[in-house]
């Protein structure tokens, strides 16, 4: 677990500070997931991206879901998650199967395109931690997805330069064509324009658009881990926001939201304590169903129930209240 911590430390600051505010136990399950994410793409980027390196992905995967992880920490922890927690592996797969993507230089014409990478490559990490805070209804299922999906919009906003410079574009490119902008030229010598900056601002609006359709479902998180989400969730926004700020120009320069920023905006991730259960709406993107159906309301864990310990006077306190929104939802459903 040190090691997949020291991963997460090193990998994402953002997610690394805002998983303090999660319960221990869901901090390590997170911090596996992560740090077995953070290896497959470092094994695609870093290993060149070979199909002999998608193949040893994929082995490793199989290794891990077999109770027969190889000998590395990381194996050993995502292995001992995804059992506890009932992770499908379809999950992993679909992400393995987005690094694939990235090995053969992908590119996606249109956002609903994009939305299908950016699913299998960070909604898949949205739904695995979805089950691991015990949300395994659809509409939570889906909303996790919602909130991946605009992490990585917002990441590839900020990227841009940085990944043209890799040879990579991950912007629309009917966006970029109906701008004005000549592709093969721009890509060749990657530029910020006034055109360009069209083109982010409105990445950066279908990612603002997919924060707020995720807002009422960290409201319907367990009590304990909902700062944790919404503070990764401001978090992550605040790139988007420091990137407007800067004329959305992420060719020049990369955004980034400094720690004193990230301390202020600490404190607003408690506004989601509330015990009155918000309404979940918003139908499932269709890049998404196929994570959302491969997880089955009926096969939750028993460990999702477990109490906490007798002298755990907080965590009994917190696990009372769940119970009376239980009751009450219960109620209303009785009542309607």
């Amino acid at each position: 677990m040190a090691d997949c911590r020291a991963l997460l430390r090193g990998g994402s600051r953002s997610f690394y500070m805002a998983s303090f505010l999660l319960p221990r136990e869901t901090r390590e399950a997170a911090s596996a997931l992560y740090a077995f994410c953070r290896l497959a793409d470092d094994a695609i980027d870093v290993g060149g991206g070979s199909h002999s390196a998608i193949e040893k992905l994929r082995t490793r995967l199989d290794l891990a879901y077999d109770g027969r992880p190889l000998p590395d920490p990381v194996d050993r922890a995502f292995a001992a998650t995804v059992e506890k927690y009932e992770i499908p592996k379809d999950l992993p797969n679909g992400l393995i199967t987005g690094l694939e993507w990235d090995a053969a230089s992908r590119t996606y014409e249109t956002l609903a395109d994009l939305r299908a990478y950016a699913t299998r490559v960070a909604g898949t990490v949205g739904a695995m931690m979805a089950l691991v805070m015990g949300a395994r209804q659809t509409e939570m299922v889906a909303r996790a997805c919602d909130l991946g999906v605009a992490m990585q919009l917002t990441n590839i906003a900020r990227d841009v330069g940085e990944d043209a410079r890799m040879g990579r574009i991950y912007l629309p490119l009917s966006w970029m064509r109906e701008a004005g902008i000549d592709i093969d030229a721009w890509s060749h010598n990657p530029s910020h324009s006034t055109e360009l900056k069209g083109v982010i601002g409105r990445l950066l609006d279908a990612a603002d658009e997919l924060y707020r359709q995720s807002d009422p479902a960290i409201r319907a998180l367990p009590l304990t881990c909902r700062p944790g989400i919404h503070a990764a969730r401001l978090i992550y926004a605040e790139i988007g926001h420091e990137l407007r700020r800067s004329g959305c120009d992420s060719v020049s320069a990369r955004a980034v939201v400094s720690t004193r920023r990230k301390l202020q905006l600490l404190p607003a991730s408690l506004n989601v304590l509330s015990i009155r259960r918000p309404k979940i709406s918003g139908s499932c993107m269709r890049e998404a169903r196929f994570l959302v159906e491969a997880i089955t309301p009926a096969a939750t864990s028993a460990s999702f129930r477990r109490l906490p310990k007798w002298w755990d006077l907080h965590g009994r306190v917190l696990r009372l209240i769940h119970i009376f929104e239980q009751l009450e939802r219960r109620q209303l459903a009785a009542r309607t």
